[in-house]
């Protein structure tokens, strides 16, 4: 009997088909209305946005129940406060050394040096309103928690999970009946993920083929250098920077690292969102690297809210783009400041719709670059924002496994063993209960 392939090689087959079709659909019946109509804003556009829908449908009660198991899994209310703040500072050393090496790496290359501005539609951009820090210190309490889980505002959840989490390991005893119940929605959620596994090949195909039908390689020609250099300091950042930080600190097998989390880049890649991809993010984690639910299930979520490695990388590289697009030399105290810009808009503009382009007006504004300026790279950011994502979710799991290691909250076994965890049929594996501290398995 022929060994069936795994669902991780079905869905890069089916990206790269969706790749391929798209790309010939833009390049020879862009202008057949039919095919437009009825195929890219028909077919592809609907069972892509069915897709994402059950991706983000799954986020919010994952992110609840695993949250609950992970507070009370932790157990030790000093250790939880531990972690988050091992886990804050990590993640701002990794946005600093992203916007570092992005700016270091276009400062060499110099993208937009002869750039022509008639070579690319600059078009009208308008740029978001920024939050004031003030209001972003008030908007991480939820007035209503309904109306937080209602509207997915990450941030306002986290923070009221962890609290409620917290008074239910203070209550005792009585608290037991939730956190049981709580193992029990856990288990079920993370079946609705395997059971949404069924139809990923076909949506990552829809996503691919209308993303590459619209949008096509012909865009990137103007752009390239930018295009090149972005893609390129993105890669070195995602694959170079954290897997050194991984052996060193964490003491674990880069390559290995980046052999298991290949899936949720994979998701990453295919939709955008680092928070859609939180299911199959925390499933690679605990399921493949080995990572204790009761870190992971706290780390992911916090990485995929405030952890913006790939749009720091993005800042970088457009600030030095569009100074050298008009002309303008913002010295080292310019670079300085994109820096330390970057690093305090990843807090402050965290799960605000827009919050790229918001952060990239924020800088420019900051170091006097114009603004319009931003409408140039427009066109090619829905491509970049695939690759940012990946490395962005690579980043959340790289700093969750360094976490786990000095915790020790790592299964060294799980993570040595090349096929722990790995889907060998079109299934995902049933994940069952984690062991908690307070609720034993049954």
């Amino acid at each position: 009997m022929s060994k069936k392939m795994s669902m991780t090689n079905k869905i890069l087959v089916w990206m790269a088909a969706g790749l391929i079709v798209g790309s010939l659909i833009n390049n020879f019946a862009a202008d057949n209305q039919w095919i437009q109509t009825y195929l890219v804003m028909g077919l592809f556009h609907v069972v892509g946005a069915i897709f994402i829908s059950m991706l983000k449908m799954l986020v919010v009660p994952l992110v609840t129940f695993s949250l609950i198991c992970g507070v009370c899994g932790i157990g030790d209310i000093s250790k939880l406060g531990r972690v988050g703040g091992k886990a804050f500072a990590l993640f701002m050393l990794t946005t600093a050394l992203a916007i570092s090496l992005a700016i270091g790496i276009a400062t060499l290359f110099a993208p937009g040096q002869g750039f022509e501005l008639a070579s690319a539609s600059t078009g009208t951009f308008t740029a978001p309103a920024a939050p004031p820090l003030s209001q972003v210190f008030i908007d991480l309490v939820p007035s209503n928690p309904i109306a937080a889980y209602a509207e997915g505002n990450m941030l306002q959840i986290i923070f009221f999970t962890i609290l409620f989490s917290v008074c239910i390991l203070m209550v005792g005893k009585a608290g037991q009946p939730i956190i049981d119940m709580s193992e029990r929605l856990n288990m079920v959620m993370m079946e609705v993920v395997n059971v949404v596994m069924h139809v990923a090949p076909i949506g990552v195909f829809a996503l691919m083929a209308k993303t590459f039908s619209l949008q096509g390689m012909s865009m990137i020609v103007p752009m390239l250098g930018y295009f090149a250099v972005l893609v390129g300091a993105l890669i070195l950042h995602g694959t170079g920077t954290l897997m050194v930080l991984l052996k060193v600190f964490g003491r674990v097998s880069p390559l290995q690292f980046l052999r298991k989390m290949r899936s949720a880049q994979i998701f990453a890649f295919s939709t955008s969102s680092s928070n859609a991809t939180i299911p199959i993010t925390l499933q690679c984690v605990e399921k493949r690297i080995g990572v204790d639910n009761s870190t992971a299930s706290f780390v992911v979520p916090f990485g995929a809210t405030i952890n913006m490695d790939g749009t720091a990388i993005m800042q970088g590289v457009a600030t030095v783009f569009i100074a050298n697009v008009y002309g303008i030399d913002l010295g080292l105290g310019g670079y300085l400041t994109v820096i330390a810009m970057s690093v305090l808009a990843s807090i402050g503009t965290a799960g605000v719709p827009g919050v790229g382009l918001i952060m990239l007006a924020m800088v420019f504004n900051q170091v006097g670059l114009p603004v319009e300026g931003i409408a140039l790279i427009i066109g090619v950011d829905r491509l970049l924002d695939m690759v940012r994502t990946a490395v962005n979710i690579t980043g959340d799991a790289a700093i969750t496994t360094i976490i786990a290691r000095s915790e020790n909250s790592i299964d060294m076994a799980i993570f040595n063993d090349p096929d722990a965890g790995h889907a060998k049929d079109v299934t995902l594996p049933t994940i069952q209960p984690s062991t908690s501290k307070t609720a034993p398995q049954e």
